[in-house]
């Protein structure tokens, strides 16, 4: 049977997938906007069906959600990094990106800074995805709604794995992914994550990213959106330089 096992006086959390059921957990508290870090190490060796998530998400048909989903994969292929953002109910705002390093050999942080003008997603510090406001524009942003923060370790092979082709090997569980050192800063008045906005440098070390890793992002997709492309932020100046952290990898 799946389970949650929390070690290390609390500080090590561990969810389990068997073909029986998955695991997960929630915080207690709620949060209008903050900076949210967790660390994650994901299911190794063949994970292909299998999904790792960690998000925030208010209650209800008209939620808001702020997602990180890590979609297994054959063992020796990379995961798939998959963000999304729903207001009011509605998603359909994905981007996904391959992951620059192994992330079932160590620990690795993953962040989400929210605050009303912008939903920054970061790895290890760097930033991957910035979806911002732009209710200006007519287009809803997750500003009203506390949410709390989940994770859970789930099968979805009807979609995970090369769009569902890739089934789960059930003979390789139990799978385990492994949590620790989760922080929630919400104080408006702490950080600086308030007002933080993402200056030049950021945003070209961003764009660098987009362009080599990262390979889905819905505003592009014409084949599903034949009406029209979404609205999005226009792209700022790119850089041609790898952020440090990627660079040295």
């Amino acid at each position: 049977m799946a389970s949650t096992f929390i070690a290390n006086n609390g500080q090590l959390l561990t969810l389990t997938l068997d073909r029986s059921s998955g695991s997960g957990f929630q915080s207690r508290k709620e949060y209008l906007f903050g900076k949210i870090d967790m660390q994650l190490k994901l299911v190794p060796g063949n994970s292909a069906g299998t999904v790792t998530a960690y998000y925030l998400s208010s209650q209800g048909p008209t939620h808001d959600e702020i997602d990180f989903e890590f979609l297994g994969n054959l063992s020796g292929d990379p995961y798939t990094l998959h963000t999304n953002v729903f207001t009011q109910g509605k998603g359909d705002r994905e981007m996904q990106f391959r992951l620059w390093f192994d992330p079932t050999k160590d620990f690795h942080t993953y962040s989400i800074l929210w605050n009303p003008r912008h939903v920054i997603f970061m790895v290890d510090e760097v930033a991957i995805r910035d979806f911002r406001n732009l209710e200006s524009r007519g287009i809803a942003f997750p500003k009203r709604q506390p949410m709390r923060i989940y994770s859970s370790l789930w099968n979805a092979d009807d979609w995970a794995t090369r769009g569902g082709l890739v089934k789960t090997d059930w003979s390789q569980a139990p799978f385990t992914a492994s949590y620790r050192n989760f922080s929630a800063d919400a104080s408006p008045s702490s950080g600086g994550w308030f007002n933080q906005e993402l200056d030049s440098a950021t945003l070209g070390r961003m764009r660098w990213l987009q362009r080599n890793y990262m390979i889905y992002n819905y505003c592009a997709d014409a084949n599903r959106f034949p009406q029209g492309l979404p609205r999005s932020a226009p792209s700022p100046e790119s850089s041609h330089q790898p952020p440090r952290s990627i660079a040295s990898n």
